[in-house]
C-alpha cells in the first residue's frame, strides 16, 4: 500500500478516537505500517492506538515520540521466542503496583531497600537481593493496601455504583452506599442501615472491632448473621447494621464481591500485574492463546508433601514416571515438605541424599528426563529461614547435585507463579484450611462444604493468607507477593487437607492433598481446556 494512503488511513483511525497525528507522526507511522500485510493492518493500527491511549496525554495532539513508544510496545510480541511460553516466577520477582485513587489506576513502584538485606540465589532472576526487614511503615501499608484494593473493587460492583443520571427512583433505591468509620464516629445520633468495609480485629480479649484507615469501632455480634465463608480476624468484611452509643450493632457480615480477571483487565488494560518477562499481560497475545489451545498434550502434575526420605514415596514416584514415560507431562510440580522428619542436625544431609535418589529415578526414564520439567516449592518445615512468607527456595548447596543430573529443574519460592502461554497459575504450599477454620470468628453452619467456604474467602480477600500476622507471619514489605488480584486462571493450594477442586469467579482452585497421607493422590491439569483430573497411585 502506498505511503500516502497508509498515512491517510492511520490519521483517520486516530481521529475516530479523538486523537490528531502531527505530520511527522503520521509519516513515521506510515513507514512502520508498510511492513505489515493488509490482513493484519487494521488490528495493528488499533493496537498502536491502544498503546498511545495508555500514555499520559496532556492534549489530543500526538507527537512522534508517543507513536515511537507505542510501536515499540506493540512490536514486543512476547511469543516469538520459546522463553515466553513457560515461565516460573519467584515471589521476589513479582512486580509491585499501588492503587492511585486520584488517577484511578495502578502505578508500579520499586521495592523499598535498606541496609538490612537478606540475599539468596533465586532461580531465573537477576534482580537485586530483596529487603526482608521492613519498617513499621511497611506493616501499616500492608493493611492499607489490602483495604484500598478491595475498596476500589467493591465500588465498581453494580450494587455499589451510583445510579445514572435520570434513573428511576425505584431503581436508585436498590443501590448501596459504602460508608467509612469516620462518618460513624463523627455522629452523636443513631445511624441506621449503614454498610461499612473494614477489617475484623480483636483489640481486647473477647471483644471484636471493625477497623478501616479512618478509625476503629467496637462491634456487637449478638444478632449478626454470617454469609458463606470463613470469617477470621484480619479479614475484610462488608458489615451491615446500625451505630449507636459508640458501638456498631451488626445485622450481617458479608465479603467484598469478587471480580473476574476479564472484568479487572477491562478497567486496567494490559498491565502485567502477574510478573514474568513480558512488559504487558500475556492475556493480550493471540499467538500465545493459539499455541495454548493447539497443544492439547500439555499437562501439569501437582503433588504435595513429597517425602523423599520415605522409600514408599520414592517407589510411588517411580511408578508414576513409568506410567507417564510414553507421554511425558510438561511439568511436575513437587511441593514440600520434602522430609517426613523435619529439623534435626542431619536434615540437610538427608535431604541431599533424598534428592540424589530422586534424580537417579528420573534418569531411569529418558523420555521424562529429557522432555519434562521439574519445579520444587518448599514447605514450612523444609530447611530455610523459619515459616515466614514468602519463603525462599531451597539453598543451592542442597540442590546443586540434583540440578546437575536434572538440568530442566527449578527450585523456586513459596508461593510461586507460573505463566504458561496466556494462563496464570499460583502455587502455594501452606496448611491454610485448618488455620482459617481454627481462627474463625464464628464457624460456618451453612450446607456448603469447607473447601467452598475457604475458596470464597481467599478470592474475595484478594490475598492468599487473610489471617493475623501472628498466625501466618509475612514479611511486611513483601505482603503484595501474596495477592490474588487480578484473579489467576488456577490456584494450587498444596494443603494437607483432603483433595478438592472448586471453581469460583472463573478461577479454578485445586488441592492435590498430602501425597503420602491421601493414599498417594495427586492432581493433573490440562491447560488447553482448563480441566483437572483426580489421580491416585494404586498398590505396587
Amino acid at each position: 500500500m502506498a505511503a500516502e494512503k497508509l498515512r491517510s488511513k492511520a490519521s483517520a483511525a486516530f481521529k475516530m478516537h479523538g486523537l490528531l497525528l502531527r505530520a511527522e507522526s503520521a509519516k513515521y507511522l506510515a513507514e512502520v505500517l508498510q511492513t505489515v500485510n493488509e490482513v493484519e493492518l487494521e488490528d495493528m493500527i488499533e493496537n498502536i492506538i491502544d498503546a498511545v491511549e495508555k500514555q499520559p496525554l496532556s492534549c489530543n495532539m500526538i507527537e512522534k515520540s508517543m507513536v515511537e513508544a507505542a510501536v515499540l510496545e506493540c512490536s514486543q510480541t512476547l511469543d516469538e521466542t520459546m522463553e515466553h511460553i513457560f515461565n516460573i516466577i519467584g515471589a521476589f520477582d513479582i512486580p509491585r503496583y499501588v492503587y492511585n485513587s486520584e488517577r484511578k489506576k495502578f502505578l508500579p513502584i520499586q521495592p523499598y531497600t535498606s541496609l538490612y538485606q537478606f540475599s539468596f540465589s533465586l532461580s531465573m532472576t537477576s534482580h537485586p537481593a530483596p529487603n526482608l526487614f521492613g519498617s513499621a511503615r511497611d506493616k501499616a501499608e500492608l493493611f492499607c493496601e489490602r483495604y484500598i484494593i478491595l475498596q476500589q473493587r467493591t465500588h465498581r460492583h453494580e450494587l455499589f455504583t451510583p445510579p445514572a443520571i435520570g434513573t428511576h427512583p425505584e431503581e436508585s433505591r436498590s443501590k448501596f452506599q459504602l460508608k467509612t468509620l469516620e462518618t460513624l464516629l463523627g455522629s452523636s445520633a443513631k445511624v441506621g442501615d449503614v454498610i461499612v468495609l473494614g477489617m475484623i480485629t480483636q483489640l481486647k480479649e473477647g471483644k471484636f472491632f471493625l477497623e478501616d484507615p479512618t478509625g476503629v469501632v467496637q462491634l456487637d455480634l449478638s444478632k449478626a448473621q454470617f454469609h458463606s465463608g470463613l470469617y477470621t480476624e484480619s479479614c475484610f468484611v462488608l458489615t451491615e447494621g446500625w451505630y449507636e452509643d459508640e458501638v456498631f450493632h451488626v445485622n450481617a457480615f458479608g465479603f467484598p464481591p469478587t471480580e473476574s480477571s476479564a472484568t479487572t483487565r477491562a478497567y486496567y488494560g494490559n498491565t502485567n500485574f502477574f510478573g514474568g518477562p513480558s512488559s504487558i499481560s500475556v492475556k493480550a497475545s493471540a499467538k500465545l492463546k493459539q499455541l495454548e489451545e493447539e497443544n492439547e498434550d500439555a499437562m501439569f502434575v501437582f503433588l504435595s508433601d513429597v517425602w523423599l526420605d520415605q522409600a514408599e514415596v520414592l517407589e510411588k514416584l517411580r511408578m508414576m514416571f513409568s506410567g507417564y514415560s510414553s507421554m511425558p507431562p510438561t511439568c511436575f510440580f513437587f511441593c514440600g515438605n520434602f522430609s517426613s522428619a523435619p529439623y534435626g542436625k542431619k536434615q540437610i544431609q538427608s535431604l541431599k541424599g533424598s534428592l540424589k535418589a530422586l534424580a537417579d529415578i528420573i534418569c531411569e526414564y529418558p523420555s521424562i528426563h529429557e522432555r519434562s520439567r521439574f519445579v520444587f516449592v518448599p514447605g514450612s518445615e523444609d530447611p530455610g529461614p523459619g515459616s515466614i512468607l514468602p519463603r525462599p527456595p531451597l539453598n543451592e548447596n542442597i540442590t546443586e547435585e540434583f540440578r546437575q543430573q536434572v538440568p530442566f529443574s527449578v527450585f523456586t519460592t513459596n508461593p510461586c507463579r507460573v505463566q504458561y502461554c496466556t494462563q496464570e497459575i499460583i502455587i502455594f504450599r501452606e496448611d491454610l484450611v485448618n488455620k482459617m477454620c481454627r481462627n474463625c470468628v464464628r464457624f460456618p453452619c451453612s450446607n456448603l462444604d469447607i473447601p467452598t467456604h475457604f475458596v470464597k474467602t481467599v478470592l474475595s480477600q484478594g490475598h492468599l493468607t487473610p489471617l493475623p500476622i501472628n498466625v501466618s507471619p509475612v514479611y511486611w514489605a513483601y505482603d503484595y507477593t501474596l495477592r490474588t488480584y487480578p484473579l489467576p486462571d488456577l490456584i494450587v493450594f498444596a494443603d494437607k487437607y483432603d483433595p478438592f477442586t472448586v471453581t469460583n469467579t472463573d478461577c479454578l482452585c485445586i488441592n492435590p492433598g498430602s501425597f503420602p497421607r491421601s493414599g498417594f493422590s495427586f492432581k493433573v491439569y490440562y491447560p488447553s481446556n482448563k480441566t483437572v483430573e483426580d489421580s491416585k497411585l494404586q498398590g505396587l
